[in-house]
């Protein structure tokens, strides 16, 4: 068994993390620990959660030349939740010695952070955007720093900050020690990686497994109309005490937040477009258990550590195998039980085999509570909350109503029913929303589509003596997945509209986009399965010209 001693750091360093628990060293310290310490450049892989924070903080604390006066290290990472966790690490970890850490991050006023940069600062944590603000403010020199952590790259490349990176790295020294950590290696963190580091040694820690003893999983086959149906369906007859639903984008969370509410079911949306105040706010509120249902994204959702999360619930199905562990994750904790529930499209079912293969472990299907089941469950609650109240016996003064209405000659029984009907008046505000049936394969691509189509080189397809094929609303080709773009030809779209701006703004290979068909309000396009999550997780907009679009899965 490999120690911290064992690994070259100082024994006060040691000293702190044995106190702080730490037993011994993780995979992923015990092999990025020694090599920062060399003074190496370091491309580690892993997810969050493998103690990587560790791996990086404690020898960049050890290098740390006491009483500098100005910056030696700098880490980045996408999201404020996260920069302030890593520098309550720093702070943790650097705890016996005298070691000042500056988390910056947008949202948070600028005059503390300047004036206690100019005071000075060992170790910057922030956010690439505010980061950018105060090196073009000339409040933050970074001509010295001797470390620099790229932390979740891939996270930052998704949130589009390649180019605010790029040019922060341009203000660092080129002689710097550089470590990158990143779940994925997609080609531009690898393009990255042989920029701007020196013969990087590689550190690769493989997935933890996905350990459910306490958390149970379930999935739903829905149509797309339908989620909001189902959710407040299952909101009718689940225990919830607390639920964390994930949506795939920042409007959504927003729209699906307000749709729950006003069904009845209070919730909060958790986005990036919120400042830190209100953020904070919310969590705070959903900690307290103030609010029971939050709807975020994954990148909102960073930082969030409660223990007490009886519900996961994904809304839209993530596009990676890891994020889906990474979301159930957060049900079943402390030695707690949990519910970990999938809403899936028929279109989706072969991501829901990916997460399967992931996991090796199989994901129960289940059946929405039809309206009967809801009614009935309406009817038990019901019943059991007049049998509470009978035994309590506190219903004097509603008895000494009962008997003026009985004096007046009204039957006891209809008196008891017309007080059951008016305390049932709330669930007017929850109508069952209906749903439609299920279906698969060709019975799942709607009817035909009268308006013209055509592939990447702009030929007609699937057209027959002025008539469509029924197939051409779905992918052909093995490996593809049908995308729909809500411009068609009525916005002046062409098919090299379509490869430009997807091979570009999604970094992908334009031999992976498959046939398109250009109707006239939208337009449909295949794209190699492996590369729809890139397609469907930028947070940006896409762009043609000045028209923006939107692209999602077909229904």
């Amino acid at each position: 068994m490999t120690t911290f001693s064992e690994l070259g750091l100082r024994p006060e360093l040691v000293q702190t993390v044995t106190k702080l628990g730490y037993a011994e060293p993780t995979p992923i310290q015990a092999g990025i620990i020694p090599l920062m310490l060399a003074g190496r450049d370091v491309l580690g892989q892993a997810q969050t959660g493998t103690g990587k924070t560790a791996a990086f903080a404690l020898p960049i604390l050890q290098n740390l030349a006491p009483r500098a006066r100005h910056v030696q290290a700098l880490v980045l990472a996408p999201t404020r939740e996260l920069a302030m966790q890593v520098a309550r690490a720093f702070q943790g970890y650097g705890q016996g010695q005298k070691v000042t850490v500056l988390p910056v991050y947008g949202g948070a006023s600028y005059e503390p952070q300047i004036r206690q940069l100019r005071r000075g600062v060992d170790v910057v944590v922030g956010t690439p955007g505010r980061l950018l603000d105060l090196v073009r403010r000339r409040v933050l020199d970074l001509s010295q720093i001797t470390t620099l952590v790229l932390d979740e790259a891939d996270e930052m490349l998704s949130m589009g900050f390649i180019e605010d990176i790029e040019t922060i790295l341009a203000e660092t020294p080129a002689e710097r020690q550089t470590t990158l950590f990143s779940a994925t290696l997609p080609a531009p963190i690898r393009h990255l990686a042989d920029g701007y580091m020196r013969e990087p040694q590689a550190i690769t820690i493989k997935h933890k497994q996905l350990t459910v003893a306490a958390i149970e999983q379930r999935y739903y086959l829905v149509n797309q109309r339908d989620k909001l149906a189902a959710l407040t369906r299952l909101f009718e007859v689940e225990p919830i005490t607390s639920a964390l639903i994930f949506a795939r984008t920042r409007i959504g969370t927003g729209e699906l937040a307000s749709e729950l509410t006003g069904r009845g079911f209070p919730a909060e949306a958790l986005n990036g477009d919120m400042s830190q105040s209100a953020r904070e706010q919310v969590l705070r509120r959903f900690r307290d258990g103030r609010v029971k249902v939050l709807v975020a994204t994954d990148v909102a959702a960073r930082g969030l550590d409660i223990d007490d999360i009886s519900h996961v619930i994904n809304f839209d199905l993530p596009q990676d195998p890891e994020i889906y562990v990474h979301r159930v994750g957060r049900t079943g904790r402390a030695g707690r039980t949990g519910v970990a529930i999938t809403l899936v499209t028929p279109k989706e079912a072969y991501r829901l085999r990916q997460i399967q293969n992931f996991t090796r472990q199989k994901i129960a299907k289940a059946e929405i509570p039809s309206e009967m089941e809801i009614r009935q469950k309406r009817e038990l609650q019901l019943l059991e909350e007049v049998l509470i109240w009978l035994k309590r016996g506190r219903a004097k003064r509603e008895r000494q109503m009962v008997e003026a209405l009985m004096e007046k000659g009204y039957d006891p029984m209809e008196i008891a029913a017309v007080a059951l009907k008016m305390s049932r008046k709330h669930e007017k505000q929850r109508p069952i929303m209906p749903m439609g049936e299920v279906r698969s394969g060709r019975q799942a691509r709607g009817p035909r589509d009268r308006h013209d189509g055509y592939s990447k080189n702009g030929r007609s397809k699937g057209k027959r003596n002025g008539r469509y094929d029924k197939a051409a609303k779905s992918s052909h080709e093995q490996g593809m997945v049908r995308l729909i773009i809500n411009l068609g030809r009525e916005d002046g779209l062409r098919p090299n509209d379509v490869v430009g701006t997807l091979a570009y703004q999604a970094n992908i290979p334009g031999k992976t986009i498959g046939k398109i068909l250009i109707q006239d309000r939208h337009t449909l396009v295949d794209v190699n399965e492996a590369y729809v999550g890139q397609v469907l997780t930028r947070n940006e907009p896409y762009r043609i010209g000045r028209r923006s679009f939107t692209i999602d899965l077909a229904a």
